[in-house]
């Protein structure tokens, strides 16, 4: 057996073994700041990654690290409460361990969240953007020999983002009161914050948000044939001028992202709800 496929499936028994077997059908990745909503699970099952064998650590600001697993929105739902970047030096087959961890489980769905720069200038921060599509500059993480059993060598990314989730939120949206977006998220490997000369490059290719995440989740979930939403929250609005106005500060992102996370968990809930 391919010791990629090992590595997954003794995490995967190990959790599997924590949550008994009534297992969830979504799962749910948060990023900065915004693991809070973790907190709205109810009837919550703990399981620290590290706690888990062969799992990595997340060692971002603002990542508790910790699977959740209970009920939201009347479903069986899993939580990564902090995620795997690339930029912390992992391989990518370990930023997305998580996600075929879920999979191997029964997740069918899987929400994913971040905090991202707004790269329109239409966008301010704490508003919410529901990613539409995305441009990755990360490398692609389906590289190597490819593991059939979860997918097949090419798989298509036409909707990588489910038409009708982001439908669904929208919908959803308007019973709330939200203002939501829908935007093009660009993927970079960080961890450094982008030069103005990158946001206006960005812009020009058609990106309305930038970070460092995400990507190679949502490439890992389509190969295994899961839906996918994605949503974004912007924390700072990114400089594409040379002048210190807009700097940025890693501390103030999670904070930023703190203030949405309520409104998010909210929409998330009721998206759940209605699957």
């Amino acid at each position: 057996m391919d010791e990629r496929t090992e590595r997954i499936n003794h995490a995967a028994r190990y959790v599997k073994s924590c949550i008994g077997n009534e297992l969830p059908t979504v799962g749910i990745v948060l990023g900065s700041g915004l693991g809070n909503l973790a907190e709205q699970i109810e009837n919550q099952v703990v399981i620290p990654y590290h706690d888990i064998p062969e799992f990595p650590m997340s060692t971002a600001v603002g990542h508790k690290g910790n699977f959740i697993y209970g009920t939201l929105g009347g479903k069986k739902v899993i939580a990564m409460q902090g995620r795997l970047h690339f930029y912390e030096g992992y391989p990518m087959e370990l930023v997305t361990l998580g996600i075929r961890v879920m999979k191997l489980l029964g997740i069918e769905f899987l929400f994913v969240s971040n905090a991202a720069g707004g790269t329109n200038i239409e966008y301010h921060v704490g508003d919410l953007v529901i990613i539409k599509d995305h441009i990755n500059m990360m490398p692609n993480p389906l590289i190597g020999p490819n593991l059939a059993e979860f997918g097949p060598r090419f798989p298509d990314m036409t909707c990588a983002y489910d038409l009708e989730l982001q439908n669904l939120a929208e919908k959803i949206g308007i019973q709330l009161g939200l203002n939501l977006h829908r935007g093009v998220y660009f993927g970079s490997t960080g961890p450094t914050y982008e030069t103005p000369a990158e946001i206006r490059f960005f812009r020009e290719v058609g990106a309305d948000l930038v970070g460092m995440s995400t990507i190679p989740e949502v490439i890992v979930a389509r190969h295994c044939g899961i839906r996918v939403f994605g949503m974004s929250v912007v924390t700072n609005e990114a400089n594409s001028r040379n002048v210190p106005r807009n700097f940025n500060d890693g501390d103030d992102v999670v904070k930023q992202a703190g203030i949405a996370a309520d409104v998010m968990s909210e929409l998330f809930r009721r998206m759940i709800e209605a699957l």
